[in-house]
């Protein structure tokens, strides 16, 4: 390893395996070092004799290149050591342009570096080209090693940056590059992409591991610290290309493809009429129909993301794995769909278990197609392994938990959607929508209603006690509702779920499901409880399973999407855009950045688009995003984000600085809640004393020009729809920086997590989690009452997705619930940021943070075998193990990355 403070097992960033190697080390007497000039030094890769020595030359550089005549003598030799990866898997044409690029470095025309002295600029600099680079042997395949001898001035000082050229015909993945032979070795972590000279005539900079403040910024680095910044904001302009680093903003208005089909057109989201964060600039022309909307890129081609965003091998062979396990799970009910008359509803329970059985239900008129018949049995054949799904953890310990009304509510607080559940404040229930629309705003959820429910203990009593609590989606949904029914088979209602908790029990106590009022019924609201009789108690399982469908799609368009992959990104383009690499804060967030732009990117190109997954397997359809704007209209806040603050506007803490967080839980058993805030606090501490230790100085923080430019972007402009809220924080002191940044890593790490790795072992089991419904609940005098009556199982399975639908949406799932084996964990954050800071103080507060993750582990594995937390063991019950820290690769249902990276 290249790095001198690192151990063998230390983690390297965006390396396939460990890669180690033994560097000679040149020193140099430190007295020949004088500071007072700044000097550039070229060295070019070349090959050549082994004993070919350095050639000095008299000529000096200027700031633009020019060659200017200068005189200078003697020198001091140093050594600088690059790291450069390869591809994983080559092809044969690769393997020949990496012979002609070795070819390129052997005679000096392959990649050139320039070491900038951080000392101030007090004359004209020397120009010396370098020979005498030999590849290294590296104990890594995958990696290749140059070692390049260069001489430097006497009163060179320290090196700050490197500026790095590459004159290869394609772009190269730059790891490190490591100068030896002064005081110290020097390091410069790249871990980027370095474009074709071709490509981009400008080269790169690349600072050394050491974090300044705007203010503290050698003076022989200021300049380059503001190119930098500039040269990744670009000029707004034009379609942008795939080997470029810039960040800009825009709308969402490229979900729509009105070029294909006028019925994929969709509206902007982002502007003034339904407002959204920002997601990144591609730049791409307006569709030939609408000048509103971006031209569409379709699958495989990418859509545009700063280089160093995208996906690298091993994440991409993952993903690509997961796409093709979807192709093949949908395969075949795609095929059966074709040839059937229709879509095939699941018809008894025995349709569904076949899913992870491999096996296959043919409708009646494709069961004597023999080509048919033959066509699955090649697919099964070439996709074994791909297609067979895994049972989810739902039901791999009890087949029918989900069924329980115990289960249920459980989930509201264990599940993957356990944010929404909230304190019951006040009676009557009241809606907030314009009464001369939506009717009049009471709930049909009166108190004799509840009071029925309490075993004998007054509502009010129930209410002082807090043993009331609600899911309300009824303002959020209900003006979609009429426009959502009109779709070909879905159907919704607006929800509201009244639960008790008594005895350590959650448990639903009332359902209203609602309609938009229509003339002959104004107040179109439905009351459904559990009941003891037959019928009863199968209305109750159909009102469940639409609220549980109202869920799911909140749970996906609101707090997984909104919450966290499209809030998150405004953050990543405005650290790129406003912090140098080299600021501490820009060094802090990185590793939380990793990714997601990515995902992003191809979420809009497949997952929310018009006519995407989520349209057509979710309940919403073609109005998903609108729905997502909404709740972030009416929804979204900052300083919500944050988990305690989240926690005690919902009603389910209370303030107590003596506890994790500062909050005490309301319902003890609340593992989301008890698991996220020792995350939090873990993650609160660690951003506390690394604020304080770079902003020590009073008004330090209100000083740093990056960062208060940084913090208005994000206002202003990344989330330009809420740039007028009175409650964005200040960022003046310690504590107004703290918050901001725990709040962000939270929201990348333990939030996401939590959100995202259950999906499947969730919503793998369609009943459990339906994401859609296709019927509503039939009434007295309705044509398919009297079909309920005498099947009402066929009328609960019917009323769910299809089989095309519900395998789609179940790959979907599978998917977004993997780990990458080349994931990245949040105690894995120590030996991050060995490699990017050279400060032994900021070392020990990760290296002490990955201990607290350590211990965290621990409490969570014992309050999982704590008999006493009924959310966590019990006969069937599965653990809950989202915010464990960590995770094998593939679904495992537990494991928090730093990033939002799936």
């Amino acid at each position: 390893m290249l790095t001198a403070q690192a151990s063998p097992t230390t983690l390297r960033r965006r390396e396939p395996f460990p890669a180690t190697s033994k560097q000679r080390r040149l020193t140099v007497n430190p007295s020949t070092l004088r500071p007072g000039r700044q000097h550039v030094i070229r060295a070019v890769i070349s090959s050549g004799d082994s004993k070919a020595g350095v050639e000095i030359a008299d000529k000096a550089v200027e700031s633009n290149g020019a060659l200017v005549s200068s005189s200078r003598s003697g020198g001091v030799s140093v050594r600088a050591v690059i790291r450069i990866r390869k591809k994983m898997k080559e092809k044969l044409f690769d393997k020949i342009e990496d012979q002609w690029d070795s070819f390129l470095n052997g005679i000096g025309k392959g990649i050139s570096l320039q070491l900038i002295s951080q000392e101030p600029h007090l004359g004209k600099s020397d120009e010396t080209f370098v020979r005498g680079w030999l590849p290294r042997i590296s104990d890594n395949p995958y990696v290749v090693e140059y070692g390049a001898d260069m001489v430097v001035p006497n009163d060179f000082g320290q090196p700050g940056a490197v500026v790095v050229t590459n004159f290869h015909e394609k772009e190269v993945f730059l790891m490190e590059i490591v100068v030896h032979g002064f005081k110290e070795p020097i390091f410069f972590t790249a871990d980027t992409w370095i474009h074709s000279k071709k490509d981009n005539p400008k080269s790169r900079i690349i600072f050394k591991n050491q974090a300044y403040l705007p203010s503290e910024t050698p003076p022989g680095l200021k300049n380059l610290r503001q190119e930098e910044l500039h040269r990744v904001r670009g000029d707004g302009k034009g379609e942008r290309k795939m080997h470029e680093r810039i960040y800009d903003y825009d709308v969402y208005n490229d979900l729509g493809n009105p070029d294909k089909d006028e019925e994929l057109a969709r509206p902007v989201v982002g502007g003034e009429e339904r407002p959204y964060p920002r997601r990144c600039r591609t730049g791409r022309r307006p569709s030939l129909t609408d000048p509103d909307t971006e031209s569409r890129i379709e699958k495989p081609d990418p859509v545009y993301v700063p280089r160093d965003e995208t996906f690298e091998e091993v994440k991409q062979s993952t993903f690509s794995a997961g796409r093709l396990k979807a192709v093949l799970h949908n395969l075949i009910p795609l095929i059966v769909s074709k040839l059937a008359s229709s879509d095939i509803p699941f018809t008894n329970f025995s349709d569904i278990d076949n899913l992870y059985n491999d096996d296959i239900l043919l409708p009646k008129e494709a069961q004597n197609n023999h080509l048919l018949a033959n066509l699955m049995d090649q697919v099964m054949n070439v996709g074994d392994n791909l297609l067979k799904y895994e049972i989810p953890a739902i039901i791999r310990r009890d087949r029918f938990s989900w069924l329980r009304d115990n289960e249920f509510a459980r989930q509201t607080l264990a599940g993957v959607n356990p944010v929404n559940i909230e304190l019951l404040k006040e009676l009557p229930i009241s809606s907030k929508l314009d009464p001369e629309i939506y009717g009049p705003p009471e709930s049909a959820i009166t108190r004799e209603l509840i009071a029925r429910e309490l075993n004998g203990i007054s509502v009010e009593e129930a209410m002082k006690n807090k043993k009331l609590f609600i899911i309300d989606y009824h303002d959020l949904l209900l003006p979609f509702i009429e426009k959502m029914n009109e779709l070909p088979d879905r159907k919704a209602y607006a929800s509201r779920t009244v639960f008790y908790f008594d005895q350590g029990i959650l448990r639903p106590i009332v359902i209203e499901l609602s309609l938009p009022p229509t003339s002959s019924s104004p107040r179109n609201k439905k009351i459904y409880t559990h009941g003891h009789g037959a019928t009863s108690s199968w209305m109750w399982k159909l009102a469940k399973a639409h609220v549980c469908s109202n869920d799911a799609g909140v749970h996906q368009l609101v707090n997984h999407w909104l919450r966290t992959h499209a809030c998150t990104e405004p953050y990543i383009i405005a650290t790129h855009r406003q912090l140098s690499t080299m600021h501490p804060v820009y060094k802090l967030l990185h590793p939380h950045m990793r990714y997601t732009m990515e995902i992003n990117a191809l979420a809009r190109q497949s997952l929310i688009n018009g006519g995407g997954v989520i349209e057509a397997c979710f309940s919403p359809g073609k109005y998903a995003l609108e729905i997502s704007s909404a709740a972030y209209e009416s929804l979204w806040r900052f300083d919500r984000e944050a988990l305690p603050a989240d926690l005690v506007h919902r009603g389910m803490a209370v303030e107590d600085p003596t506890m994790p967080g500062g909050v005490k839980l309301v319902i003890e058993d609340y593992p989301y809640a008890a698991d996220g805030l020792l995350i939090w606090a873990s993650i609160q501490e660690l951003v506390e004393s690394y604020v304080e230790h770079y902003y020590s100085e009073p008004n330090s923080i209100s000083l740093d020009v990056e960062l208060q430019a940084w913090w208005n972007e994000i206002k202003n402009v990344g989330h330009y729809g809420k740039r007028n809220e009175s409650w964005w924080p200040n960022l003046n002191t310690q504590d107004d920086l703290s918050s901001i940044l725990t709040t962000m890593i939270w929201t990348a790490s333990g939030q996401h997590a939590a959100i995202n790795f259950g999906q499947y072992p969730f919503g793998g089991y369609v009943p459990n989690r339906p994401t859609l419904m296709r019927k509503l609940i039939p009434q007295p005098g309705d044509s398919e009452y009297e079909k309920f009556l005498h099947n009402p199982e066929y009328t609960f399975l019917t009323s769910l997705p299809t089989q095309l639908q519900a395998t789609k949406v179940m790959a979907v799932q599978d998917s977004l619930s993997t780990h990458s084996p080349d994931e990245e964990y949040l105690h894995q954050l120590d030996q991050i940021h060995r490699l990017s800071s050279n400060d032994p103080q900021v070392h020990k507060f990760f290296e002490n943070f990955s201990v607290q993750l350590e211990e965290i582990e621990r409490i969570i594995n014992l309050r999982n075998k704590n008999v006493q937390l009924t959310n966590r063991t019990g006969a069937g019950v599965p653990p809950y193990e989202l915010l464990l820290p960590t995770s094998p690769p593939g679904v495992t249902g537990r494991g928090i990355p730093n990033s939002i990276s799936i």
